[in-house]
C-alpha cells in the first residue's frame, strides 16, 4: 500500500526532548504524533512492571502487531527511545535527538528518576547507543542527529524537519502502490 504522507521517528535518550519535538510537528504538519509510551500502557504492549527502573518491560512483538495497520498508511511521528525494532519500509525519517549530560542530568532528575535509571540513561547518551543503532537499522539517508539543548535549537529543528516534510510530500505526490517505501 502506498503511503501519502511520511513516518518519523523522533527517538533518542529519554529527557532529551521528544515528545515536545513531537507535539510541535503534529500540530505544524498534520501528522499523527504517536506516543510509544502511551500505546504500551493503554493497549497493554508490556510484559511486566520493573520496580527497581521504573518502568514497563515492553513486548515488543505485540507493540509492532498492534500499530502496524496505522503506521503502514502513513501520517505519523513515532515517539520513543528506541528505533531499532520498527521495519524499515514503515520509516521515511529518523530523527535522533542528542543533549549534553549536565541538560540531561537536570531534565532526568527533575522527573524523578531512580539513580540507577538516571545513570543507565546518562550512559547512554554519552556512548551514543540509540545514534548508533539508528545508524545499524537504517539507511544513512534516513537518519539525521539533531542537537536538543535549549528552545532555539528545538524550534529550529523543528522548521527542519516541516521543511523535510514538505519536500517529501512533494516528491512523493503521485507515486504508484508501493513506490513511496524509504524515499529519503
Amino acid at each position: 500500500m502506498a503511503r501519502n504522507q511520511p513516518n518519523i521517528i523522533i527517538t533518542g535518550t529519554p529527557g532529551v526532548g521528544k515528545t515536545s519535538h513531537a507535539e510541535l510537528l503534529a500540530q505544524s504538519t498534520g501528522l499523527k504524533h504517536l506516543s510509544i509510551n502511551q500505546i504500551v500502557k493503554e493497549r497493554h504492549c508490556h510484559e511486566r512492571w520493573d520496580d527497581e527502573l521504573q518502568t514497563w518491560i515492553v513486548d515488543e512483538d505485540k507493540l509492532l502487531d498492534v500499530i502496524e495497520d496505522e503506521v503502514k498508511t502513513g501520517g505519523y511521528i513515532i515517539d520513543w527511545h528506541a528505533c531499532d525494532l520498527f521495519p524499515r519500509n514503515w520509516i521515511d525519517l529518523v530523527v535522533v535527538l542528542r543533549t549534553d549530560s549536565t541538560n540531561l542530568y537536570d531534565r532526568l532528575q527533575a522527573r524523578g528518576y531512580p539513580e540507577r535509571k538516571l545513570q543507565e540513561n546518562l550512559d547512554s547518551e554519552i556512548m551514543e547507543v540509540v545514534a548508533e543503532e539508528a545508524r545499524e537499522a537504517y539507511d544513512e539517508e534516513c537518519v539525521v542527529e539533531l542537537w536538543s539543548r535549549t528552545a532555539e535549537e528545538i524550534e529550529g529543528n523543528v522548521e527542519r524537519i516541516e521543511q523535510w516534510v514538505h519536500n517529501w510530500r512533494t516528491d512523493n505526490q503521485g507515486h504508484q502502490e508501493g513506490d513511496s517505501a524509504n524515499k529519503k
